[in-house]
């Protein structure tokens, strides 16, 4: 449907998505940056959205029970900037507007769910948003189950480019989403054949409609800028016991002389353009001038969600007290008091019996006292299930028969996976955690990313953390990947020694309520070291003194996971030849660079040589090296300095030097022996 048809049928539909067309025009060129062409696209799939179908209250804007909109092509930030202001979003004014992608602002570049209630997740890597969407509406499925439908009952719609569909990830999202019939979610194709290099075919031929049918998707096609056609499609999609995709014919950067081409992908500032597009909407206004008449039809909109949520207060209000409790409990992201006891329990236990267990064992144990007093724990596996430890007796498996079920076959998904489970955390309500070997945070890496960058408390488990895998050689060997991921911002990364810093670092992962964890564990079966039970959690500490010197200190050794054992083996060779040796568990990096300096000063006083072993590269450990401000102590490292290969383990420790014997060697080439 062109403009002058538009105008002429639809005139008062015409006024309110142009509302949204040119203040991104303006709002592109004050900045003179930004994305134009998608928000002027897509501006009439927004509007019949937000007025005939989207369940939101901008005075509740995390109302529980909300519909959810996810901009996956978050370069078209505008776009959702627009729909926040106009509907009456209190922190999205008009100086936000103009302030679009300025410093400070909350109108950046991209969206991002920590600065702005209304928006629902990060975007901007494209696909993350769609794979995102995954994990909303499996979030909402869960809910509904838990808690009726009286109080959960609400969509997740998705924009999404030809970008999105490009990136890889999606695929993964939209296979998952047809398995599990998640009919709820809805997914709008902005389908205008443009990317930034040019036309979709210099790339690609994909059929996208078949695409998704393949995948078990109900699918139509509408034109995207027939207002009629978008409303009929979206309530065709609600009546469908599939997850949906609409794809909307549409115009990039409609209207201008940009319009069809890679030009009006980005940003639209030339002054004639502007004032030509605003001619041919039939925009006689001002820059950023929205007339009384068309911002109160917007706001009207905004206002009709007031009803609904005061009638799901009382429909919430009719809920069990113990219910109400839990449901604000996951929500505010509290967990029960009653896992602390369930640790300490489980520590006790441990260090009586002394066990010698893989850490991935150590995760399973400790899930399965936590997994039944939280409710909202998601747990999974890309494919590894038995590898993973991931899955307790307690949790069901979800699929369209049981939508109880809290424990999700991925399949080799690892990268939608991770995403998903930040759509799960960033629904609400919800503590999602899933597995895969440690190597393969190569695949999660952008999801893990986005979760530290977003604040959501995502746990990743990844297992079989070192060259002690073995056999399966070097392609499946972590090397760098704990450096990488200790590299990562916002990010606590745990590597346990043992079932008790295992089970620690599973309650402090389990508490955070805005950092993600990665838990690296073990393959192979690890002794206890931990044998001195304590109420108190070390691993929350991040480093601590496992066992300190009984000669005069003259060394200290750091290690975390597995080499935890061959330090203290090390500590009890140096310590028969009279040279004192502390040994300090290092689990989580992060959390000890958090403590007061008066702590970190007492577990690694300056003066004493410092070795550090761990099966990864030494990236990471120069801090704790060499001391904090930089004055320089005797220091080695313990570690590897390539890739492995494909042995037995025990082999493979020999092989490459981490051993108590080499340990032993280093420290005595430092102290001049």
């Amino acid at each position: 449907m062109d403009i002058a048809t538009l105008r002429k049928e639809h005139p008062e539909h015409w006024n309110k998505a142009a509302a949204i067309r040119v203040l991104t025009l303006d709002a592109v060129a004050a900045a003179n940056s930004g994305h134009s062409g998608m928000p002027m696209g897509m501006a009439d799939v927004a509007t019949v959205l937000f007025e005939k179908h989207l369940k939101f209250d901008p005075k509740n804007p995390l109302w529980p029970d909300r519909d959810r909109f996810i901009l996956s092509a978050g370069h078209g930030s505008m776009l959702v900037y627009s729909l926040l202001h106009l509907t009456g979003y209190e922190q999205v004014t008009l100086e936000q507007l103009k302030n679009f992608r300025q410093s400070g602002a909350l109108t950046a570049g991209h969206p991002e769910n920590f600065l702005l209630d209304g928006v629902e997740t990060t975007t901007g890597p494209l696909g993350q948003g769609i794979a995102n969407s995954v994990g909303f509406a499996m979030a909402e499925e869960l809910q509904r189950a838990q808690f009726g439908k009286k109080v959960v009952d609400h969509y997740t719609y998705v924009i999404a480019g030809d970008g999105c569909l490009m990136e890889g990830v999606s695929q993964e999202a939209i296979g998952i989403a047809g398995r599990h019939e998640l009919s709820k979610l809805i997914v709008f194709w902005d389908n205008n054949n443009i990317t930034i290099d040019g036309t979709v075919d210099l790339s690609d031929r994909t059929d996208q409609v078949m695409r998704f049918k393949a995948s078990g998707w109900h699918v139509q096609e509408i034109d995207g800028h027939d207002p009629i056609a978008i409303d009929a499609a979206i309530t065709a999609a609600k009546k469908s016991g599939k997850p949906s995709m609409i794809a909307c014919e549409t115009h990039i950067a409609l209207g201008s002389s940009a319009q069809d081409t890679s030009k009006g992908h980005g940003a639209l500032t030339d002054a004639t353009l502007i004032a030509n597009t605003r001619t041919a909407y039939g925009w006689e206004h001002g820059p950023f001038d929205i007339p009384a008449d068309i911002k109160s039809q917007w706001e009207a909109m905004g206002e009709k969600g007031a009803a609904a949520y005061a009638e799901w207060q009382e429909r919430f209000a009719s809920l069990s007290s113990n219910k109400q409790n839990e449901f604000n409990r996951a929500y505010a992201l509290e967990a029960p008091k009653k896992i602390s006891a369930a640790v300490k329990a489980l520590k006790k236990k441990v260090s009586e019996e002394q066990p010698k267990v893989a850490t991935r064992k150590s995760s399973e144990l400790a899930l399965e006292v936590l997994n039944p007093l939280m409710w909202e724990t998601v747990g999974g596996s890309a494919d590894l299930t038995g590898s993973n430890n991931t899955k307790t007796a307690d949790l069901g498996v979800f699929s369209p028969e049981d939508r109880k079920g809290r424990y999700v076959y991925w399949g080799i998904r690892e990268h939608g996976m991770a995403s998903a489970m930040n759509g799960m955390a960033l629904h609400g309500g919800m503590r999602p955690y899933g597995g895969t070997f440690m190597c393969f945070t190569d695949y999660a890496r952008p999801a893990m990313r986005l979760a530290a960058l977003s604040k959501i408390p995502t746990v990743f488990v990844m297992t079989h953390d070192s060259i002690g895998l073995g056999e399966d050689g070097p392609t499946h060997q972590p090397v760098e990947h704990l450096a990488i991921s200790r590299a990562t911002p916002n990010t606590y990364v745990f590597r346990p020694a043992d079932t008790v810093e295992t089970a620690e670092a599973w309650e402090v992962a389990f508490t955070s309520k805005s950092t993600p964890s990665v838990l690296a564990l073990s393959r192979q079966g690890l002794p206890t070291v931990r044998t001195e039970h304590k109420n108190k959690n070390m691993t929350a500490l991040g480093g601590y003194v496992l066992k300190d010197a009984v000669a005069k200190r003259q060394v200290i050794l750091m290690a975390t996971g597995s080499e935890v054992s061959v330090a203290l083996e090390a500590q009890e060779l140096l310590e028969a030849e009279g040279i004192g040796t502390r040994v300090v568990s290092m689990p989580c990096m992060e959390l000890f660079e958090a403590q007061d300096e008066a702590y970190r000063k007492r577990v690694l006083p300056g003066g004493p040589v410092r070795v550090a072993i761990e099966a990864g590269v030494q990236m990471g450990w120069d801090k704790w090296l060499t001391g904090e401000r930089g004055k320089a102590n005797k220091a080695g490292f313990v570690g590897m300095e390539g890739f492995g290969a494909s042995a037995p383990a025990e082999e493979l420790f020999v092989k490459y030097g981490i051993t108590a014997e080499n340990t032993v060697a280093k420290v005595k080439a430092l102290l001049g022996l």
